[in-house]
């Protein structure tokens, strides 16, 4: 069949259900497994502070090597899958994760762990354009639904990898759990490459997506700005809460407490927003979101210490549940066969945002106050409503 026939045909095959939720399986654990290696260095940074009598500018670079490492690398990475497979550059990406903290309990000093996380960082680069695009392609109708899932797995990660560590650091030398954990790492290397169907290398979609591609003009720059808002109000709010908290009276375990019911709202969110946006479409669903967030933190400013700490669940939904909406409609606004670039290029964006942006709220808030910058968030929350309208032609409707 020539190119032009397959042109004309109304629909692109989906891969068989079993394959399609095998792929959602081993994708959202990759989900799982690197955000939970993206946040073990939370739990280790004391560690290696009092091991190797850190500083806390250097405590603070080591994180920064792995983020910059893991958003630097994912549009070259998407290169690698081009040549190589994505099955085979998630697996490999995988390994060099698990090695780079394999390296990492080796290390004797600053300069090692640098490396070391640097590695790891790079490995896990690989994850969310490639499972991305993978979960897309094995539901090729409607993915909002099923990459709602995946993103919510990474939440699973980031509250159970962290946590069995820190029980492991407590049995054996942080060395040592180090290496258990990437062990895990390499073991689940290994299923991908055993478990992980192939991708279809079709053009995603069926004639609606076809359409929307071609009506998808500008769509993704307006998709990646939405995006870049709303992980800025993600991390302007997440810098400041602390803060109104203590002005409220709260202590640092009802901080603590606060932080975990946020956390879980958000973990929620994401679970359920993809699938919303699948129902409602993603602009209702934008609206709907942002316009809570901004209600949300307003009203957490300006409630009570205990009806607060109500309305964190909430929020947490609110707040989250936009990027599983936003990550499910990136498909729809690539060029064929450009899935895993346009993840790439959507990931990097939001990253940078999360990397910037609280630096950015930080210097408002010496310049007007901790409540005057919060509430700027709410305003950049709003900000998001006329760029969710122009986007709305650009897509199709999800019925």
């Amino acid at each position: 069949m020539t190119s032009a026939d397959q042109s004309e045909l109304p629909a692109i095959a989906a891969p068989p259900k079993s394959d399609a939720r095998r792929t959602l399986g081993i994708a959202g654990s990759a989900h799982a497994l690197h955000d939970g290696y993206s946040d073990l260095i939370y739990v280790l940074l004391p560690v290696w502070q009092a091991e190797f009598g850190l500083s806390y500018g250097a405590v603070a670079s080591l994180r920064g090597l792995y983020t910059g490492a893991m958003g630097l690398l994912q549009i070259p990475s998407t290169r690698l899958a081009a040549r190589w497979g994505g099955r085979t550059v998630l697996a490999l990406g995988t390994l060099v994760a698990a090695l780079g903290y394999a390296l990492a309990g080796f290390s004797g000093g600053l300069i090692g762990l640098c490396l070391a996380l640097a590695v790891s960082g790079a490995g896990s680069s690989v994850q969310h354009p490639i499972a991305s695009a993978a979960v897309s392609r094995a539901y090729p109708v409607n993915s909002r639904g099923p990459l709602g899932v995946y993103n919510f797995s990474g939440d699973v990660g980031k509250a159970t990898l962290p946590a069995a560590l820190a029980l492991l650091i407590t049995l054996a030398p942080w060395r040592e759990a180090l290496w258990v954990t990437a062990a895990v790492g390499v073991l689940f290397a290994g299923a991908i490459v055993l478990f992980l169907p192939k991708p279809s290398q079709a053009p995603l979609g069926d004639a609606k997506a076809a359409k929307a591609q071609g009506r998808g003009r500008g769509g993704f720059s307006l998709l990646l700005s939405i995006g870049v808002l709303d992980t800025s109000v993600r991390m302007g709010l997440l810098t400041f809460l602390p803060f109104i908290l203590g002005d409220k009276g709260a202590d640092l375990p009802t901080i603590g407490v606060a932080f975990s019911l946020l956390f879980i709202g958000g973990a929620a969110g994401k679970f359920a927003c993809g699938w919303l946006s699948s129902r409602i479409g993603v602009v209702r669903t934008v609206l709907l979101t942002e316009g809570g967030t901004a209600a949300a933190i307003l009203g957490a400013m300006a409630l009570p210490l205990f009806p607060a700490l109500v309305v964190l669940p909430l929020l947490g939904v609110l707040l989250n549940g936009t990027s599983s909406a936003l990550y499910g409609t990136v498909p729809e606004l690539a060029h064929a066969n450009e899935t895993e670039r346009a993840f790439a290029l959507f990931y990097t964006g939001v990253i940078s945002a999360g990397a910037i942006a609280p630096v950015l709220y930080g210097m408002l808030g010496d310049a007007v106050g901790v409540n005057w910058a919060t509430g700027a968030t709410a305003v950049t929350a709003l900000a998001t409503f006329p760029l969710a309208l122009a986007l709305a032609p650009r897509l199709i409707d999800p019925r």
